[in-house]
């Protein structure tokens, strides 16, 4: 990040004095995306600005205002967390998650679990009764703290509950580290599920979608549902907040794994899981995942056109990376 001058702007591109940084340009696309914040600049304004390259046109440091722009809110909203200051925020949606908001130019989610009692729909299961009780607060000004900031994946999580001042430290005083305690789901987001717990339901914690199971899942929903009563294992406490497991409770399967069965050159069947930019991930028997290449097909169409997620087929291990938890696959030819 870095503070430009205007100097000039000619046609679809514009130029900045960056100090003893020598002179930077907006240009092309980086100009289209930024053209209202251009078109309100006099010379001589100053700008927050990223440098995207170096050596751009003509030698010049290619720059970002819009990523300057974002950037810039994202530390907003991080120092909102980092004080604790409450904000108020319009609710504009929902889903069976929770609720959606703004703060500034980004997007903000109250997962279910974060209302207060007072318009936390007590006794509704995750469905249609709980989305006609959410959707009564859409229009609505609620007051929340920013409880989880991470610019990278998009994500801005905001509490309800949290600023009725619950000593949340306090609470989590008589819980430890590698405790197991009961609990309940109290909200499912992409990232992870909410957990309260049964003995204290002013506390809830966190299970991110990597300790949730052995295998790699694409939503929580596959394996957990609302209200459901799960065992948890405490993973962490920090900052008042405390990060859970389910998958820490769970028999690992590379701690049993059939290494005959599993050997190079065996065959074995599996059932496609989902696609990635780099290959295919498969089901197997006793709870373990393989991948296969997109280059044993030849390319993404090619493997398309011979896998179908949801079908079983059969493979031959390539390899098996136990210190990476990894099997590598390959078509039977």
């Amino acid at each position: 990040m870095i503070d430009a001058v205007l100097i000039k702007k000619d046609g679809r591109t514009a130029y900045f004095d960056l100090g003893r940084f020598g002179t930077g340009v907006v240009y092309g696309s980086e100009f289209s995306a930024a053209r209202e914040i251009i078109r309100d600049m006099e010379e001589g304004a100053r700008t927050p600005a990223k440098i995207v390259a170096l050596d751009g046109v003509d030698g010049m440091t290619e720059l970002s205002l819009t990523e300057a722009s974002k950037q810039k809110v994202w530390q907003q909203v991080q120092d909102l967390m980092e004080s604790g200051e409450i904000v108020k925020v319009k609710i504009a949606g929902s889903n069976p998650g929770g609720l959606l908001a703004q703060i500034g130019d980004l997007k903000a989610f109250l997962p279910i679990s974060q209302l207060s009692e007072e318009h936390y729909p007590e006794g509704t299961q995750e469905g249609q009764q709980a989305t006609e009780a959410l959707a009564k607060l859409i229009g609505q000004e609620l007051e929340v703290k920013v409880i989880n900031v991470n610019s990278k994946k998009n994500k801005l999580i905001v509490s309800e509950r949290d600023t009725l001042g619950v000593n949340m430290k306090e609470l989590l005083s008589s819980y430890s580290v590698g405790q197991t305690v009961d609990g309940l789901v109290s909200g499912i987001a992409d990232f992870g599920i909410f957990v309260r717990f049964v003995d204290n339901p002013q506390i809830e914690g966190l299970v991110h979608i990597s300790e949730i199971d052995h295998r790699i899942i694409d939503s929580p929903k596959e394996i957990v549902s609302m209200n459901e009563a799960v065992k948890v294992k405490i993973t962490d406490i920090k900052d008042g907040r405390v990060f859970l497991s389910l998958k820490a409770l769970k028999n690992d399967p590379w701690e049993k794994l059939d290494e005959e069965k599993f050997a190079s050159g065996k065959k074995v069947s599996g059932t496609v899981y989902k696609f990635n930019p780099f290959g295919a991930v498969i089901n197997l028997d006793d709870s373990l995942q393989g991948v296969i290449h997109v280059a044993e097909y030849g390319g993404s169409e090619e493997m398309k056109k011979l896998l179908v997620v949801g079908e079983k087929y059969e493979f031959l291990v390539e390899s098996v990376k136990a210190d990476e938890k990894r099997i590598v696959l390959k078509p039977v030819k």
